[in-house]
């Protein structure tokens, strides 16, 4: 499987603290994937910032291409139970 982070994406990610490897660790696992528009994906993964002594969700909007992933943005909340819903 192949990810692509878009620059947009990228730049994104970094101001937010977010490292890449988290966003590639959270798409190969996809934990959980709801459903968003115009045929993308939402990833989200929870994740503990040991620094903060808190957990914080990511998400992450993407668009699958067969094999390819293609990450548009990404982002942190601690709004965990805002956004994560057990099935």
């Amino acid at each position: 499987m192949e990810i692509s982070i878009l620059p947009h994406a990228k730049k994104q990610a970094s101001e937010r603290g977010i490292e890449e490897k988290l966003i590639k660790e959270i798409l190969r696992d996809l934990p959980k994937v709801l459903e968003g528009r115009k045929e993308r994906k939402i990833a989200q993964g929870k994740y503990f910032d040991s620094g903060k002594n808190k957990e914080f969700l990511i998400r992450i909007i993407f668009r699958e291409e067969g094999e390819r992933k293609i990450v548009f943005t990404v982002y942190k909340t601690s709004k965990v139970k805002k956004y994560w819903k057990e099935d």
